[in-house]
């Protein structure tokens, strides 16, 4: 049996950015469906460490959590107001990154999730090989300071960021090189950027054998698990354009998961954790019970391994 959770940042932004469901509404309600935990989305009004920062605050925390009998199985940290690709000067990121991975190790989160921050329209101002070496030096570097904190840290790939390429994230996953940096892999990232080649700069690259080609491409590579179905498409901006993988709830979508899930159980893990992810969903705060009978279902069948 695996644990479960879901990424609390589904209650916060998109639909929910005007009308955010509270931490602790939210933690009560997962335990109410089975979940073993939640993935902490560390940007207001959700717990972060600007607004608990101090030690005692954070301490806090940890046995709210303990009383509801949920942990933590991740942190998706706040890092998306900085820059990454488009300076030549990365050592505000690199502070913010430090200040979350010291969170993390306060609250007891095992790993930090990373993304490239820029949109993949960025190389029409940084060429690519500048931009790759940009990202791999200073995710080496943060590699380096998870280290110190008793981390591991995942990128999430997506369509919506750059270097959304399958060659593109094994390329990165070689340059970096760092035994605790992974992939973060999403289901509904993993139909986009490899099937459907969305928001993919220059020539579409997308695999014939699909997801279970990608899982395959990136065996031993893959640190962190979310599922999510995907239905083709791209979750909107303000202004109506492609911004990044719809996340739908099971079922809903087109996504094949029995030989994907197989695939993913392949892989060695240095936790236990499944976690769900209903970003930008509409509905997500009804369509929760419905990810925690599929997860129960999986589990049950015994398929998450």
């Amino acid at each position: 049996m695996k644990r479960t959770s879901i990424g609390s940042w589904a209650y916060t932004i998109g639909p929910y950015e005007k009308n955010p469901v509270d931490f602790e509404t939210v933690c009560i309600r997962l335990k109410e469906l089975g979940f073993d935990g939640v993935e902490l989305g560390g940007f207001p009004p959700h717990p972060n460490p600007d607004d608990l920062c101090e030690k005692s605050q954070r301490d806090e925390l940890v046995g709210k959590m303990s009383d509801w009998g949920l942990s933590f199985s991740g942190l998706a940290a706040n890092l998306w107001g900085e820059k990454l690709i488009n300076t030549d000067d990365q050592s505000h990121y690199v502070e913010e990154f430090t200040k979350n991975a010291k969170f993390c190790q306060d609250l007891g989160i095992g790993g930090i999730r990373v993304d490239t921050v820029q949109p993949p329209t960025v190389f029409d101002d940084v060429d690519r090989d500048t931009a790759f070496q940009r990202v791999s030096t200073t995710w080496r570097t943060c590699s380096d300071v998870a280290a110190d904190h008793g981390l591991y840290v995942c990128w999430e790939f997506e369509p919506g960021f750059a270097f959304n390429k399958p060659s593109d994230v094994v390329q990165m996953l070689e340059a970096v090189n760092k035994d605790n940096f992974g992939v973060l892999y999403d289901t509904s990232h993993g139909h986009m950027c490899g099937v459907i080649g969305s928001r993919q700069p220059g020539e579409k690259e997308t695999l014939e054998g699909g997801q279970v080609e990608f899982v395959q491409m990136l065996d031993g590579k893959i640190n962190h698990i979310h599922l999510i179905d995907s239905d083709n498409s791209c979750h909107k901006d303000k202004d109506g354009n492609d911004e990044t993988s719809m996340h739908l709830p099971f079922g809903e979508g087109v996504v094949d998961f029995d030989p994907i899930i197989a695939e993913l159980r392949k892989q060695k893990l240095s936790h236990d954790w499944w976690t769900v992810d209903l970003c930008f969903w509409p509905e997500a705060w009804d369509a929760t019970e419905v990810c925690a009978r599929f997860m129960q279902q999986q589990n049950a069948a015994g398929n998450l391994g």
